[in-house]
C-alpha cells in the first residue's frame, strides 16, 4: 500500500510538472529597427536673394530636393501678386515680362517626401534699367468713339524688323471684344503694326486693347518701357461713297442713305484716289500749303470743315469757290470739294475711322498713306503678320 502511495503521489508531481510545461511563454526575438525620419526638403532659388539687374525676361528656378514645392507667390513691391506658372523643369514664367527698374520678393514653401516638413524660402531681386527703351503710342484715343473701320495702331519709338521680335511683340498684344471677332495684326513698316477686324467693326462694340510691352526684349540691348491700355467704342456704322463719274457723295447711316452731296473731285492731272479709306483726322480750320506735297506756289489758302482721307493730304472739305463746279464736274487739286453748308454738315455727321469710300478715278490708294487696312484684303493683310494668323479675341 505505501509504495502504491509512492507512486501516486509521483505521477500526479510529473503531471503538474507537465502540466507546468505547457504553459510557457513566447520567446522574444530581437527587437525591431526603428525607420529612420526622412530627411527635411532642401529648396534653393534663383535670382539669389539681393540680386540686382536682372533682366525681366528671366525665369525664377526654383530648386527641391527630397521634397516638392507646395507653393509660390511672386509680388513687387507694391504687394501685387504676379501671374505665372511653374513649368515642369522647375522654372517659374510670368504670364507677361516682369517690369524693369522693379522689385520683386518671390516667397516659396517645400514639403518633404514625408508629406509633412515643411520649408520656406524668400529671395528678393530687382530688375534692370535699361539704357535703351521701347516707347509706345496708341489710336484710337483712351475713351474714344470711332467709326466701324478704324484700325487699332501701334507706334513704337525703335524699329522693329527682326520676325522673332515682331512676333514677341504680337503674343504681347490683346484685343478684348463685347461682340468677338475675327480680327489679325499686320505691320505696315516696322515703327507700326495695326489691327483690324476682318470686316468692319460691328456698331456698339466695346474693345479693350492692352499692350503688355514692360519688360518685353526687343534684340539685345533694348527693353519695353511701360505697358498701355486703350478703351474705345465703336460708333454707328457710317459709310460715305463718292462717285467721280456722278460727282456725288452718297452718306449712308446704318444701311439708309441720309443725304446725297454734289461734289467736285481732282481735275486731270491730280486725280482724287479711288479706294477704301477712312476718315483720318477733322479740323474745322487749315492752312492748305500745296509746298507740302511737292508743288510750291500752287496754292496756299485756309479751307473749313476739313475731313482727313489720307497722309499726302487728300480731304474732303468746303470749297465755296468751286460751288458751280460741284455735281458737274472736277476742278480741285485731289480733295474732295463741296459747299460751305454740305462740308459743314459731313464734318459734323463724320467721326474718326467712318468709311469713305473713292470710285472711278485713274489712282489707285497706295497702302500706308495714312491708316489705310482696307487698301487690303484679308489675305493680304494676313501676310503681313509675323505669327500670321487671326484671332476671335
Amino acid at each position: 500500500m505505501r509504495n502504491s502511495g509512492t507512486i501516486l503521489i509521483s505521477t500526479c508531481t510529473v503531471g503538474l510538472l507537465l502540466a507546468a510545461g505547457c504553459a510557457s511563454e513566447p520567446i522574444a526575438g530581437p527587437p525591431a529597427k526603428q525607420q529612420a525620419p526622412a530627411p527635411p526638403p532642401k529648396l534653393s532659388i534663383t535670382p539669389v536673394d539681393g540680386a540686382k539687374r536682372v533682366p525681366p525676361d528671366t525665369g525664377i528656378g526654383v530648386r527641391v530636393t527630397d521634397g516638392k514645392v507646395t507653393g509660390l507667390i511672386v509680388a513687387d513691391a507694391k504687394g501685387h501678386v504676379v501671374g505665372g506658372s511653374l513649368g515642369a523643369d522647375g522654372t517659374w514664367r510670368p504670364r507677361w515680362p516682369l517690369k524693369p527698374s522693379t522689385s520683386y520678393t518671390v516667397r516659396a514653401q517645400a514639403t518633404g517626401a514625408d508629406g509633412r516638413q515643411v520649408v520656406t524660402r524668400r529671395a528678393a531681386f530687382t530688375t534692370l534699367k535699361p539704357k535703351q527703351v521701347l516707347e509706345t503710342g496708341m489710336s484710337p484715343l483712351n475713351g474714344e468713339k470711332v467709326g466701324v473701320g478704324m484700325p487699332i495702331q501701334l507706334l513704337l519709338s525703335k524699329p522693329v524688323s527682326e520676325q522673332k521680335d515682331r512676333a514677341a511683340v504680337e503674343r504681347s498684344l490683346t484685343v478684348h471684344m463685347s461682340k468677338p471677332v475675327e480680327g489679325a495684326w499686320s505691320w505696315v513698316s516696322d515703327r507700326e503694326v495695326q489691327f483690324r477686324p476682318r470686316e468692319y467693326w460691328p456698331a456698339g462694340e466695346r474693345v479693350t486693347v492692352v499692350a503688355h510691352l514692360a519688360g518685353l526684349r526687343i534684340g539685345e540691348n533694348v527693353w519695353g518701357a511701360k505697358d498701355r491700355t486703350v478703351k474705345f467704342t465703336v460708333g454707328q456704322e457710317h459709310i460715305t461713297t463718292i462717285r467721280n463719274k456722278a460727282h456725288r457723295a452718297i452718306v449712308r447711316k446704318n444701311g439708309e442713305v441720309v443725304k446725297t452731296i454734289p461734289v467736285s473731285l481732282g481735275k486731270p492731272g491730280f486725280e482724287s484716289y479711288s479706294g477704301t479709306m477712312i476718315a483720318q483726322e477733322k479740323a474745322p480750320d487749315f492752312l492748305m500749303d500745296s509746298a507740302t506735297v511737292g508743288m510750291p506756289g500752287e496754292y496756299l489758302h485756309h479751307t473749313k470743315w476739313n475731313v482727313r482721307m489720307t497722309y499726302s493730304g487728300m480731304f474732303f472739305h468746303a470749297a465755296p469757290w468751286s460751288t458751280g463746279a460741284q455735281g458737274r464736274r472736277n476742278v480741285s487739286h485731289g480733295c474732295v470739294n463741296a459747299s460751305m453748308d454740305n462740308a459743314r454738315w459731313f464734318y459734323n455727321f463724320t467721326r474718326r475711322g467712318d468709311i469713305i469710300e473713292v470710285v472711278g478715278t485713274s489712282r489707285r490708294l497706295r497702302f500706308g498713306n495714312g491708316p489705310t487696312p482696307w487698301a487690303k484684303t484679308w489675305q493680304e493683310w494676313l501676310a503681313g503678320s509675323a505669327l500670321g494668323t487671326s484671332t476671335d479675341a
